[in-house]
């Protein structure tokens, strides 16, 4: 594989970086813990510029472009720890509707998206670490024509604002899985708080709540359903771990700056040979990352056999380095790094929410060793 963008791919990165670089600067972010600001502002203007389009196919009115270039504009958006519903409609919403949804539903949602008329999410996850389909236990029921959801999502994005949240529930008598596309002002949403005042992300409870059939992607209990939804979690999942190595490199360009501006000892302290392999060992980790985060977007983007396992490094990997970031960048800021006027908290605020979102390092470690064969299966299925 090539792991060098084409031009048309740096083009993207730098539009996108620059638009983030205006719009979306440490001092907004700074507002919206200190002021309460939201997205919304930046929703709008993406939308303008059709970012919800670009891994639309031209066919429902996007842009056509691959995951490639959906895991840039992620990247992108965790380098600038950009808020609004913009990561979670491209990546999650607008995958799952466009592997499990029929041509008429790909149509009615996929268009929405790329015209901006709509936001989406998905709910998938509930428990804390673990978001194994084989974990899900929400129930969908038929009833007149339609199914009525029961039970409770945990770790939604853009749960306060996302017009269509994507539902993932098993069917009544274990018959398999089914996505149910359901209106968010029909069901009960609680935004839960976290580290990260950036990421609107909560808890989704479903009591008896109707969705008519149409609403109900593809053919719910099928065989291939499980597939479908397999697919738009390792697009989600890519897509996470390629914005917390974006917040990263971002930890990582702010610390070296303040290296060569910090000044001790009549030197700067980024000239002292002990902080240089300290930070040689983070360059190592933000760009191993990297080409793992790349490489599983490549495996999506050609549909390669080893999506699967590559989706679950690159996770793994992006929760190793946010750890490494995290710790180097407080630690080399030293006293400065700790308080509320300097803008490295933001950052490490955001890569430390982003390991725990669509699995740890550890949950996709294990899911390496069972991938590889290195664990005995507990036979559970979904």
């Amino acid at each position: 594989m090539d792991f060098e963008f084409t031009e048309d791919q740096l083009e993207l990165r730098d539009n996108v970086r620059g638009v983030l670089a205006a719009s979306c600067s440490p001092a907004f972010v700074r507002s919206i813990y200190d002021d309460g600001a939201t997205g919304a502002g930046l929703w709008k203007q993406v939308v303008d510029l059709y970012w919800p389009a670009l891994g639309i196919g031209d066919d429902h009115g996007g842009l056509g472009l691959g995951f490639v270039e959906i895991g840039i504009l992620a990247e992108e958006l965790g380098r600038a720890i950009a808020p609004g519903p913009l990561l979670a409609t491209v990546t999650q919403f607008a995958p799952i509707v466009r592997e499990a949804g029929d041509p008429a539903q790909q149509a009615r949602f996929l268009e929405a998206v790329a015209s901006g008329s709509i936001s989406g999410t998905v709910a998938l996850a509930e428990t804390g670490e673990s978001w194994d389909l084989t974990s899900v236990r929400a129930t969908a029921r038929p009833r007149n024509g339609g199914w009525v959801l029961d039970g409770t999502k945990l770790h939604v994005f853009d749960v306060s604002s996302a017009d269509e949240i994507a539902v993932v529930a098993r069917v009544a008598d274990d018959a398999g899985l089914g996505v149910f596309v359901v209106p968010r002002a029909e069901i009960s949403c609680a935004p839960r708080p976290l580290l990260d005042r950036t990421l609107d992300v909560g808890t989704v409870v479903l009591d008896g709540v109707h969705v008519p059939g149409d609403r109900a992607l593809g053919a719910p209990g099928a065989p291939a359903m499980r597939r479908a939804v397999a697919r738009a979690a390792e697009e989600a999942t890519v897509a996470m771990a390629l914005s917390t190595i974006g917040t990263c490199r971002a930890i990582f360009e702010m610390t070296l700056q303040y290296a060569k501006d910090r000044v001790q000892y009549g030197r700067p302290i980024g000239s002292f040979q002990a902080l240089k392999h300290r930070f040689a060992d983070l360059f190592l980790a933000v760009e191993r990352a990297t080409s793992l985060g790349y490489y599983a977007a490549m495996t999506i983007a050609e549909d390669d056999t080893r999506r699967a396992i590559a989706t679950a490094m690159a996770k793994a990997a992006a929760g190793e380095c946010q750890r490494l970031a995290a710790q180097e960048g407080l630690q080399l800021h030293g006293g400065i790094g700790l308080t509320w006027e300097h803008d490295l908290h933001f950052f490490l605020k955001r890569a430390k929410a982003g390991d725990g979102l669509w699995g740890t390092a550890a949950h996709h470690r294990a899911r390496v060793a069972d991938l590889l064969g290195l664990v005995e299966r507990n036979g559970a299925s979904a």
